[in-house]
C-alpha cells in the first residue's frame, strides 16, 4: 500500500490519501492546478514536506533512486539522454513482448528518439519505467498524445498490472477514462486535493 501523509510544496497544500495494492487512484482537475506538482512530490523529485510510505517504509529511510524503482513517475514529456533507442534499454529483446501489446512497431528499436512521435515516446518511457518492476506507478497523462487504439492499449497493460498488484497514480482530463480505470478520485483544484468520484 501506498500512503502518502501531508506532503505539501509551493503550490500544493498538504495532502494525504491512501492507495491499496491493485488500485488505480484518477487524479483530475484543471491544468495547472497542481496534479503533476503531486505526483513529482511523492516520486521526491522536487522538494517538499511530508511524507510517503511503501508497505510501511518510510520514503525518508531510502535512496531517492531506490524508491523510484519501486514508485515509478512517467512524466507527460519523458527524458531521453541519447538519441539512439537502444541506448535506454539495458535489453532490447527483453522490450519486445511489451512494445507489442503496446502497439508499437516492430523495428521502432532501430528509430533516434527524433524520429518517435510523442505518442511512441510515452508508450517507450512506460516500457522503460517498467522494466525496473515498480510496486507504484505514478502517470502523468500517459495516453493524452495517444489514438484510440494506443490508448485501449494502455489501458489494457495498466489493467493487467493492477491485476498483478501493482498501484496507479492516474493523472487524466478524460472523465470516461478516468471511470474506466479507477473507482476513487482525487479532484485538485488550486493545489488542494478532495476525494471525489472518477
Amino acid at each position: 500500500m501506498l500512503s502518502v501523509r501531508d506532503i505539501s510544496r509551493p503550490g500544493l497544500e498538504p495532502t494525504s490519501f491512501e492507495v491499496a495494492d491493485g488500485e488505480c487512484l484518477a487524479l483530475r482537475g484543471p491544468s495547472g492546478a497542481g496534479k503533476s506538482l503531486l505526483l513529482r512530490a511523492i516520486a521526491d523529485l522536487d522538494p517538499n514536506a511530508g511524507e510517503a510510505f511503501l508497505d510501511g517504509v518510510a520514503r525518508s529511510s531510502v535512496s531517492g533512486p531506490s524508491w523510484r524503482r519501486r514508485v515509478a513517475y512517467l512524466a507527460a514529456e519523458p527524458g531521453w539522454w541519447s538519441q539512439r533507442l537502444a541506448d535506454h534499454f539495458t535489453d532490447w529483446h527483453a522490450v519486445a513482448p511489451l512494445a507489442e501489446a503496446l502497439r508499437l512497431p516492430e523495428d521502432i528499436g532501430d528509430k533516434t528518439v527524433r524520429l518517435l512521435s510523442t505518442g511512441e515516446r510515452q508508450r517507450l518511457a512506460l516500457i522503460r519505467a517498467l522494466l525496473v518492476n515498480p510496486r507504484v506507478l505514478l502517470l502523468d497523462e500517459p495516453t493524452a498524445a495517444l489514438d484510440e487504439a494506443a490508448t485501449e492499449a494502455v489501458e489494457q497493460l495498466a489493467k493487467e498490472l493492477l491485476d498483478g498488484g501493482v498501484s496507479i497514480l492516474w493523472v487524466t482530463h478524460d472523465r470516461s477514462q478516468a471511470q474506466r480505470m479507477a473507482r476513487r478520485a482525487l479532484r485538485i483544484e488550486d493545489g488542494r486535493a478532495s476525494e471525489a468520484a472518477p
